[in-house]
């Protein structure tokens, strides 16, 4: 009978007898991973050029508004006219990043080894969801931060003058927080549904710009109620209409505000809370079904 040839080594495999640092801080990680991700930081050249494009050209748009102002003393956009201005960008920023933070999880069946970890399944949603509406608010509020740093250093009335900039700062940043939320709430649950980035781009930059032709339709019907409600139909409308309530004056000139949305301020505030909402607990339920298979 032949001699058993078989051998075992020892290569060193040793239980961890560190510490486990537990569920916030997995939730942490995630949520900067994500942030990481949205601006292509640690990753590739490649991954790194469309970010940074959209970035570079809100920081130039904003640098030029305030050499403007610095030469010819004009302001020509508030800080929340800039954000405004700025949604075109902020949406093909969406319709890039929002697959790339979950769309490939799913593609290549990772989920499995993140839920098997202390993370409940609506910890990756929300790490995803708060990761992308960070970068969104950066990409909105960094420029806003320049042009306030510009009129600042450049204003004749001393410390009253940058108290009166910051008073203008404060709500445009809110605005800006606005627009990410709604924006990240919308393009991470369009996301989530396809393993495939292309056709999850697509689905998002479709849900913004398919709806706008809504809003043109609504505000030429015959009734002045359907007028005033007409932002309703689109995203970047509702926003734009939140915005017109809350901050008056300093988004669109005096007047103006009241008759395009009437006195149906509270009704946009209510149907933009409903939309946040309904997206987080859509998305907080896909992940459910995903995790569950």
């Amino acid at each position: 009978m032949p001699e058993p040839t078989g051998v075992i080594h020892d290569i060193g495999y040793q239980r961890y007898t560190g510490p486990r640092l537990g569920r916030r801080h997995v939730f942490g990680a995630l949520y900067l991973h994500g942030l990481r991700t949205a601006f292509g930081l640690g990753r590739s050249a490649k991954a790194k050029i469309f970010p940074w494009l959209v970035m570079g050209i809100v920081l130039i748009v904003a640098a030029g508004l305030t050499a403007v102002r610095t030469q010819l003393g004009e302001v020509v956009m508030t800080y929340a006219q800039f954000a405004d201005t700025m949604s075109w960008l902020v949406i093909f920023f969406v319709a890039v990043v929002a697959p790339e933070l979950v769309s490939r999880d799913l593609l290549s069946g990772v989920l499995p080894l993140y839920f098997s970890r202390p993370l409940p399944r609506g910890d990756y949603a929300l790490a995803k969801l708060g990761a992308l509406a960070t970068a969104l608010w950066l990409l909105l509020g960094a420029p806003q931060l320049l042009m306030f740093l510009g009129a600042a250093f450049t204003t004749d009335t001393g410390m009253r003058g940058v108290w009166n900039e910051l008073g203008d700062l404060l709500p445009g940043l809110l605005y800006a927080a606005l627009w990410a939320v709604v924006f990240a709430s919308i393009g991470l649950l369009i996301a989530s549904l396809t393993g495939k980035r292309a056709f999850g781009a697509g689905g998002i930059v479709a849900v913004f710009l398919m709806t706008t032709p809504i809003v043109g339709i609504l505000s030429i019907m015959p009734s002045r109620t359907v007028n005033e409600l007409a932002l309703l139909g689109s995203p970047t409308a509702l926003v734009h209409a939140v915005g017109q309530y809350t901050l008056g004056d300093l988004l669109v000139p005096a007047g103006q505000s009241e008759s395009e949305i009437g006195g149906f301020g509270p009704v946009y505030v209510a149907a933009a809370v409903l939309l946040v909402t309904g997206c987080v607990a859509l998305l907080l339920l896909r992940y459910r079904k995903v995790a569950a298979r």
